[in-house]
């Protein structure tokens, strides 16, 4: 138990080394894929609204005419002390885009999580127990064309025929007006905040809104989990210890739950933290179909604006996003996997 418990130290002290090297790299990317584009941010985003002085002052204010070297080493030293910069087009600080917008995206990845765990898991291993039967060719059909459609069109479908047709679901935004009005903003989550003031009205018309986005993006994901679910169960179902298991006469439902799935775990958790990151970047035009307030949907418009100040701070914070879940992930599977040893 002690050299486990070593090793699991080691193991983490290792991984978090490496966090280093991975966020300075993709750090790096960020910086310059940004500064491929001609021009400089300031005259990108606002050339032809000011006079050409006013636009020399804001670029030598921002530091755009100092060698690539030095704007590199301002913008790593910034991300250090947590300071994103401010957008060119609105003048909004990028911890405030982070807190109001990036919580809107937190709340639709979840719901979208949730979805997918739900349908997700149960299909696959009814696959897993059915396998080759017509169940089986279902579920997986099922699986393929929920990961295989495309994010957009699924949400205009649901639009189509939830909002315009049936009327039961509203298409866009996070809340109605009357309900982001009266909700105090706490957390910036909406469903928690409504929680928090006693506001049961409002907390069943954010789950309103929420409902088609998340059910958009899980699907998505939950193509992945069948997948994912019935490979490694049907897998572990042909295991010695599960015949054995079988042979001293345990109930069939309880080897695929209590033996199979739990031991099919590991590879799950691993694929889990990969599409959290999949998921964000489904995101991008979920939350533009359904205009939902998220980091997508602010990323797309200040690409529009060709402000890329704040197109270089979104997409550094989902990078460190990433590579958060990715070491969050390396943990858990550390801890749970009885097989590792380092």
């Amino acid at each position: 138990m002690a050299g486990r418990s070593g090793s699991l130290r080691r193991y983490v002290a290792v991984r978090l080394l490496l966090v280093i090297p991975n966020v300075f790299v993709l750090l790096t990317l960020v910086f310059l894929l940004l500064r491929v584009a001609p021009g400089d941010p300031v005259s990108a985003a606002l050339g032809g609204r000011l006079p050409a002085a006013e636009l020399a002052r804001r670029r030598a204010a921002g530091g755009y005419d100092d060698p690539i070297i030095v704007q590199y080493w301002n913008y790593l030293s910034h991300v250090v002390r947590g300071d994103l910069g401010t957008t060119l087009s609105d003048n909004r600080s990028l911890s405030s885009i982070l807190l109001v917008n990036g919580s809107a995206t937190l709340s639709l990845t979840v719901g979208a999580l949730l979805v997918a765990l739900v349908l997700g898991v149960p299909l696959g291993l009814l696959a897993a127990r059915y396998r080759d039967s017509a169940l089986d060719v279902a579920i997986r059909v099922f699986g393929v064309l929920t990961y295989a459609a495309p994010v957009f069109f699924v949400g205009v479908v649901a639009i189509t025929i939830f909002t315009g047709a049936l009327g039961w679901l509203p298409s866009g935004q996070q809340a109605s007006p009357i309900a982001q009005l009266t909700v105090e903003p706490v957390t910036h989550i909406f469903l928690v905040d409504a929680l928090i003031a006693g506001d049961t009205k409002s907390f069943v018309d954010g789950v309103e809104h929420l409902i088609m986005p998340a059910v958009t993006l899980g699907l998505l994901v939950t193509g992945v989990f069948i997948r994912l679910i019935r490979v490694n169960v049907a897998q572990t179902l042909r295991d010695d210890y599960v015949e054995a298991a079988r042979a001293r006469g345990i109930a069939e439902r309880r080897v695929v739950f209590s033996h199979a799935f739990r031991n099919a775990m590991v590879p799950f958790v691993t694929v889990l933290g990969l599409q959290v990151a999949l998921s964000l970047g489904g995101a991008i035009l979920t939350e533009t179909t359904f205009s939902w307030p998220g980091l997508g949907s602010q990323l797309v418009q200040y690409i529009n604006a060709r402000d890329y100040v704040a197109v270089q701070g979104i997409m550094t914070i989902f990078a460190l996003v990433v590579v958060g879940i990715s070491l969050l992930i390396d943990l858990v599977n550390a801890a749970i996997d009885p097989r590792v040893r380092y």
